[in-house]
């Protein structure tokens, strides 16, 4: 009963600054992520209230040589049907996908990702999730399937499609000496679902007043 969440939130996505002009003027143009090392899994990824992260992490790519001139544009979204990774129940569904997924590899005679370090990650955070972006993923594939044998078998089904995928992750190194906040602490949502964007907007600097 309280699963689903549809009150609006504000989030940053981190970007070149060509593509957060593109989804200002024209927001019905939204390209989902699909790397093998998603963190989420698939979708459009957006940090929880959190400018400062998001372009950071556009500045960090930036650097790397794959934008010119990073930037952030504002999103304001709903979870909705949320896979929340801070909630136990879905801690506990994940699990048991996983422990689905491994058995499916196994009878395949396939190894299971893995969650590997950066080359250059000095806190080897494992920041290349190839392991949870691939149970998220089965679990995605597995309650399609599902859904599909419930519609052929009954004509109709009670399960319903997650709209987002959310989570807390801690990177990056202690704040300060003996801490156990980390420097890169974030909350980061993947939305499937973009009917759950409601918009997009550049966001405002701060004015002072006298």
């Amino acid at each position: 009963m309280y699963k689903s969440r549809p009150n609006l939130m504000i989030g940053f996505h981190g970007c070149d600054q060509s593509v957060r002009d593109s989804l200002v003027s024209n927001p019905n143009k939204v390209e989902k992520s699909q790397k093998a090392y998603d963190w989420l899994g698939n979708g459009f990824y957006i940090w929880e209230n959190n400018t400062a992260r998001a372009l950071k992490w556009a500045e960090d790519k930036r650097d790397r040589g794959e934008i010119n001139n990073p930037c952030v544009v504002g999103v304001v979204y709903q979870l909705d049907y949320c896979l929340d990774l801070t909630d136990s129940e879905f801690i506990d569904l994940i699990a048991k996908y996983f422990d689905l997924m491994k058995t499916h590899l196994s009878i395949a005679g396939k190894e299971i990702p893995k969650n590997k370090d950066f080359s250059k990650d000095e806190y080897h955070d494992r920041i290349i999730r190839e392991l949870d972006c691939a149970v998220i993923e089965f679990l995605f594939n597995k309650i399609e399937e599902q859904r599909q044998e419930d519609i052929n078998t009954k004509g109709f089904t009670e399960l319903r499609h997650f709209d987002t995928v959310r989570g807390i992750f801690t990177e990056g190194g202690p704040a300060f000496e003996g801490a156990g906040i980390q420097n890169k602490n974030h909350i980061q949502v993947s939305i499937r679902n973009l009917n759950c964007i409601k918009g997009f907007f550049i966001p405002r600097e701060r004015i002072s007043f006298p």
